[in-house]
């Protein structure tokens, strides 16, 4: 990490006013677009109860000031259970699981309990991509983020909305959980009431004292995996102690006069927006039909090669290979997310995606941390609960995106939503970067996602949305709508100059920071 510099101008899009401010006090810090992103993303894990965790997954993709080659840090989840008797594969091979059934996302059957956690990997990715960007110093990055455990936050929307829906199912049968969220008399925290979680901003402290081995190598980790054992759960200090960011060239994708760099394999959310991108870059923004039948082919080639490829890697670039020759014909016939885009007036951008699934329930005694259930999340778990090997990286949607253009321009760009992310970027991206749109207004136009089921695919759409005839059924899901997603950009553009923007899906906060 370089010593301090003076301030400079930071735009940043987020999910809250919390996360948002913790962005631009890193203008005031010395630090710069990356401080700006990573700061924000902690204050995010930290204010989404139920949304997202620290201890959860996360991509960082980064984007040099200097034009050189993005990079993207793969902090996604693994599969724990080193030094258990039983190996990988095959069912389930842990008594702490819990399956639920909520009509979040219009109706989702989910695993939760000690046994559906995985070993988390966002704070190992955002650490690496500081110490390999940064410029403010580490604690005050996680300063934001152990202020407001510290203060209490009040309860988003987003939030308040998805716990109206579980917090009794996935939160109430844990004690911790269980007064984290609800007041004396039992009653859920309503939004706009102000959470206070024990235990919390001690853990964030240590994080920031030392770094995130605290998580992985010291206390915390002594005391997440005696619960774990405790409780039929599968994570291991061995594991926590093994894991390890992986720092992987981002996936380069040319769309327009921009050069847009993503989160490359295994994860699947990169390559299939980048496949997307490749068969939409020449359509008409007003080609809803050729819009749908892009998003089918390829979540169909999705559903059916790579969510089971042993061989994620192998199958995502067979994906591109076969959009690049024969183009659509090559393929034959809430999620629980946040995320922050942030650039700078150097010319830095940052774009980070953090998960913890749909929540587990468990929050560690002690430790105020929420633990993912992403061994529970079905759709990142089409080979069956529990089949990858101990260390085996699950599947990933998340898609944080850069992009640069010859004449200086630079974009951060990202969205939270499950498989919804891909299509919510494709559609953002193909009305700014390919149609001309300002990102305030491409991001606000009407969107539509092309769902599977054991019935075959559905268009789901926004009730504004002007459709076709169309070969498949379709559903309304009303006017800017949660479902489709939460995109926050933030812009360079090549006269130097700073812009943000929110999606009012999610009550998104853009903003800028001037020195």
């Amino acid at each position: 990490m370089s010593s301090r510099s003076p301030s400079t101008r930071i735009a940043v899009a987020a999910s809250n006013p919390l996360a948002a401010g913790a962005a631009l006090g890193m203008a005031e810090a010395g630090g710069n677009a990356v401080d700006a992103g990573l700061a924000a993303i902690l204050v995010a894990m930290v204010c989404e109860p139920g949304i997202c965790s620290p201890a959860g997954g996360a991509f960082v993709t980064v984007g040099p000031a200097d034009g050189s080659a993005p990079v993207t840090y793969d902090g996604n989840v693994e599969m724990p259970g080193r030094g258990l008797p039983v190996g990988g594969g095959g069912s389930s091979r842990s008594s702490g699981l819990r399956e639920v059934t909520t009509s979040y996302g219009g109706g989702l059957t989910m695993t939760v309990g000690h046994g559906s956690v995985a070993t988390p990997g966002a704070l190992a990715a955002i650490e690496q991509a500081h110490v390999r960007f940064g410029r403010a110093p580490w604690r005050d990055v996680v300063l934001p983020a152990v202020q407001a455990a510290r203060d209490g936050f009040p309860l988003g929307a987003a939030s308040a909305y998805y716990l109206g829906l579980v917090h009794d199912i996935v939160y109430g049968w844990h004690p911790d959980s269980q007064a984290a969220l609800h007041d004396a008399d039992g009653l859920l925290l309503a939004a706009g009431a102000t959470v206070h979680i024990a235990h919390l901003a001690d853990s964030l402290q240590l994080i920031a004292d030392e770094g995130a081995a605290a998580l992985y190598r010291g206390d915390l980790a002594k005391m997440i995996a005696a619960d774990m054992a405790e409780h039929g759960g599968l994570v291991t200090e061995a594991d926590l102690a093994a894991y390890r960011a992986v720092a992987r060239p981002a996936l380069v994708v040319p769309y327009g006069h921009w050069v847009l760099a993503t989160n490359p394999p295994p994860s699947i959310g990169g390559p299939v927006l980048a496949a997307m991108l490749i068969l939409i870059e020449h359509r008409s923004l007003d080609d809803v039909a050729g819009l749908a039948a892009v998003q089918e082919a390829v979540l169909r080639y999705r559903l059916d090669h790579l969510d089971v490829a042993a061989d994620r890697q192998v199958a995502a670039q067979r994906l591109l290979d076969l959009v690049g020759a024969d183009g659509i014909a090559g393929l034959g016939g809430p999620a629980s997310t946040v995320h922050v885009s942030a650039v700078d007036g150097e010319g830095w951008a940052c774009a980070v995606t953090s998960s913890a699934g749909y929540g587990s329930g468990v929050m560690t005694p002690g430790t105020g941390l929420w633990l993912n259930n992403c061994l529970g999340e079905p759709e990142l778990n089409r080979r069956g609960l529990h089949a990858l090997e101990a260390g085996e990286r699950l599947p990933s949607n998340m898609a944080p995106t850069v992009g640069r253009t010859a004449a200086g321009e630079v974009l951060a760009i990202g969205s939270p939503g499950a498989d919804r992310i891909t299509t919510a970027l494709l559609q953002v991206l193909a009305g700014f970067a390919g149609g001309g749109l300002d990102l305030a207004t491409a991001i606000a136009r009407p969107r539509l996602h092309v769902s599977r089921s054991a019935d075959g695919p559905a268009v789901e759409h926004e009730d504004d949305l002007v459709l076709p005839p169309l070969p498949w059924p379709t559903h309304s899901r009303g006017p800017a709508s949660m479902y489709f997603g939460g995109v926050g950009a933030a812009l360079r553009r090549a006269d130097g100059t700073l812009y943000a923007a929110a999606d009012p899906r999610r009550e998104g906060v853009a903003a800028v920071a001037a020195p």
